[in-house]
């Protein structure tokens, strides 16, 4: 498992779904690359409804992987 830090890269509107630039939040990710991994996008959408309630599904961010940027923390 990895420890990701997925950060948003740019400020958008999108279905009236606003995403800041920079908001991030870290998951646990079986894969280096989650945008590949359907139940990683899964946790990365939850972690940002809980954490700033931005819902990336309804903005269909999660199909646009250029807008975030993935660190590994471990």
């Amino acid at each position: 498992m990895a420890l990701l830090r997925i950060t948003t890269k740019h400020e958008s509107n999108v279905n009236g779904v606003h995403i800041e630039k920079g908001l991030s939040v870290e998951i646990l990710s079986p894969t280096v690359a989650p945008f590949s991994n359907p139940k990683a996008k899964e946790e990365i959408a939850k972690a940002f409804m809980t954490k700033y309630g931005v819902d990336l599904k309804k903005a269909n961010a999660l199909a646009n992987v250029s807008l975030f940027v993935v660190e590994k923390l471990n």
